[in-house]
């Protein structure tokens, strides 16, 4: 069975992405979970102290798609974690591929990442 997967990386403004993964970890990624999104992973970057990930999980482009739309819209969103989390980005983006199940499973996280 083959999954996308969604790598979004982000270009942090300097000196923040301690703040960024707490906010994450704290309310951001428990509210992705609360909607139905698959989060395999995230987490600061090794190579730089400005960087970050998020790896999501999709049966398709439509099912992405849907799924984003619905969630950034929402007023759990908009009102919650988004000025905390969009005020920290300089930049992003985001790569998506067709993987195998078990590529997918053999990246998931079992415990939160640590800044």
């Amino acid at each position: 069975m083959q999954k996308l997967i969604e790598i979004r990386a982000y270009n942090l403004k300097p000196g923040t992405r301690a703040e960024f993964h707490r906010v994450v970890v704290e309310e951001s990624v428990p509210m992705l979970k609360r909607w139905g999104v698959d989060v395999v992973a995230f987490g600061p970057s090794l190579h730089d102290a400005d960087s970050y990930y998020l790896i999501r999980a999709y049966a398709s482009l439509a099912d992405r798609q849907s799924s984003q739309d619905a969630f950034y819209s929402s007023a759990e969103w908009r009102q919650g974690p988004r000025e905390a989390i969009v005020s920290k980005i300089d930049s992003d983006t985001s790569i998506v591929i067709k993987v195998d199940l078990s590529v997918v499973n053999s990246m998931r996280q079992e415990e939160t990442v640590n800044e």
